[in-house]
């Protein structure tokens, strides 16, 4: 009987003592006689282990092979140092489907809620069921239970002692603010026009998934890769006329090892367009903007958690804020923070109000109310489908004819579907927090939460 090839560490470990013993054994000269016996150590081994002789060889090699420097310290015939390799495990494991984007992430979220809405609790296995049944999803559960990490949910106790999947009570909040200012300025009849911005990055060798090529991809389009040069298109538009004139922004990125155009975008060149957008609008305007960091440079700067003691001194002095020169940095830090605004003062704000338009800020994580990422949508599925060169160039001409064909009415046809989607999520958040949510919750401080992902294997049966 011969085992595998791929035999384990400690098997190996076992086989080779076996084998320095036969050898020492062989090398006794007190005993010839079974000395000779035990000469061909090999073969001797094979059989006292029931294995093969090209196993022991095999396991031989490997030893002078992984631990030369071990065995001129310990002696020949010493195996104390040597460690095998243990085989590769042969099966292969289906890699987690969590790479979505930003509207595939949305349709998660509202397959959360719509449980809620339906007085039902989710759970991993409900959601994977309800993403199969909505959007054809291929994986598992475990690969839900990544996204909805993402996303922000987490399993929160009740008071009954069971756990339920809530949304992160910070995004909840943000989410009601914003939607309950949207349902203030319809109702108030504010005839404003709502203007919306955003920022896409267009690769050069963007691109449709799938392309069809014979078997030597000698004939048909060659396929995208990663890497490559990219465009990073800003621009704005409202609803009621469409894009704002003249406010097209097109900023050329060398390719790099970063993967995401917000490392490539800063506070100076935004501020800097933002502030041209804001002089071509005809008329007072509300414009509603992400959080993106470049989006949001604070009016006025505080330390940071990781400023030197002396430049918290230095701003402390500054606001006429008394401190004891024994004071530790972390009280200091203290006097800072209660020093600061409950809320956020941002500079592109206030810089807004001076030009008399106003800022409302879209929640994190919902691009569903913003009508240009719509937009955004429509024009990279059209650049894939013509991009044939996979020159920059000839990208930038694709993305500005794709913007021209943008009409008024796609922007008011995409202005109606996020206006309804805003509506609906209003009165569902008030019917929610009243009918199921309210009764449940024992307490909004964090530390009540479960934060393990396995925590909800009860709840899945």
């Amino acid at each position: 009987m011969s085992i595998r090839p791929d035999i384990h560490s400690q098997t190996k470990k076992t086989i080779y003592n076996v084998y320095n013993f036969f050898k020492m054994v062989a090398n006794n000269k007190e005993q010839p006689e079974v000395a000779n016996f035990f000469r061909q150590c090999q073969e001797r081994t094979a059989e006292a282990c029931g294995v093969s002789l090209s196993t022991v060889q095999r396991i031989c090699k490997e030893s002078k092979i992984i631990s030369l420097d071990v065995k001129e310290k310990l002696g020949v015939g010493s195996s104390k140092g040597i460690k095998f390799r243990s085989p590769r495990k042969l099966y292969s494991r289906d890699k987690p489907i969590t790479k979505l984007d930003d509207f595939d992430s949305e349709e998660v979220r509202r397959v959360v809620h719509s449980f809620y809405d339906k007085g039902e609790f989710p759970t991993c296995a409900k959601i994977l069921e309800a993403l199969r049944q909505k959007k054809k999803y291929e994986g598992s559960k475990s690969s839900v239970k990544i996204i909805l990490k993402k996303l922000h949910f987490k399993f929160k106790r009740c008071n009954d002692g069971r756990k339920y999947l809530m949304e992160r009570s910070d995004i909840v909040a943000a989410r009601l603010k914003f939607l309950r200012k949207m349902n203030q300025l319809r109702t108030n009849g504010d005839t404003r026009p709502l203007v919306y911005l955003d920022e896409i990055w267009v690769n050069q060798n963007h691109t449709g998934r799938l392309i069809w090529q014979n078997q030597e991809n000698t004939e048909g389009l060659k396929g995208s890769t990663a890497k490559g040069n990219r465009l990073i298109v800003c621009h704005a538009g409202s609803p009621s006329f469409g894009f704002v004139k003249n406010a097209k922004l097109i900023i050329h990125c060398n390719s790099g090892s970063t993967k995401d155009y917000h490392s490539q975008m800063n506070a100076t060149i935004f501020e800097k367009w933002y502030l041209q957008m804001l002089m071509n609008l005809k008329e007072p305007s509300i414009i509603i903007m992400d959080n993106a960091s470049y989006h949001s440079s604070l009016l006025e700067e505080y330390p940071k958690s990781n400023s030197r003691k002396t430049d918290v001194q230095q701003w402390l002095r500054k606001k006429n804020i008394d401190f004891s020169p024994v004071e530790t940095v972390d009280e200091l830090r203290a006097k800072v923070k209660l020093a600061m605004p409950r809320e956020k003062i941002y500079k592109l704000d206030q810089m807004t109000l001076k030009m008399g338009h106003e800022v409302v800020r879209l929640p994190p994580y919902h691009c569903q109310y913003n009508p240009i990422e719509l937009i955004w949508a429509q024009l990279n599925g059209r650049v894939a489908v013509e991009n044939s060169t996979f020159k920059i160039a000839d990208v930038e001409e694709l993305v500005n004819k794709e913007i021209d064909s943008v009409t008024a009415d796609d922007w008011a046809k995409y202005g109606e579907r996020c206006l309804k989607l805003q509506e609906e999520d209003f009165h569902r958040a008030a019917l929610r927090d009243k009918i199921l949510l309210e009764p449940i919750i024992s307490s909004i401080y964090p530390d009540d939460s479960s934060s393990s992902d396995d925590d909800d294997d009860d709840d899945d049966e």
